[in-house]
């Protein structure tokens, strides 16, 4: 069974899962819909491969600095768990184009465009 059928089954009482929409250096992230409360959400799911070569605890751990923080700029952390072996956390789905898509698309930014990205971010970190 692969990963998305494996998080389907133990997580359909309470997400309804529809696909993978990215993936990372150590983590997929799925789309789904919260049965209760009823809202979008993306569940962020660590590669069990990678546990092999860094161990779960740098994902334990953007999870417990994520589930701290709150602004604006970055996503809260709704839920966070183990379930058939696959660590995971729960956030707001946010609808629109990465960073990278954008990019692609335009293949350079206007400076302007540049700045506010910046801005953004460093107020986000900061």
């Amino acid at each position: 069974m692969d990963e998305l059928e494996r998080l389907k089954t133990a997580l359909g009482s309470r997400y309804t899962i529809e696909r993978r929409i990215a993936r990372g250096g150590m983590a997929t992230v799925y789309p789904a819909t919260e049965v209760h409360p009823h809202r979008t959400v993306a569940i962020k799911v660590f590669d069990p491969a990678v546990s092999a070569r860094i161990g779960e605890s740098r994902f334990q751990r953007e999870i417990a600095l994520a589930g701290k923080l709150t602004h604006p700029g970055i996503v809260a952390v709704y839920a966070a768990g183990e379930v058939d072996g696959l660590l995971y956390y729960v956030m707001p789905y946010v609808e629109g184009e990465t960073l990278r898509e954008r990019l692609d698309r335009q293949h350079q930014l206007a400076l302007d465009d540049v700045a506010l990205i910046v801005r953004d971010v460093a107020d986000s970190l900061d």
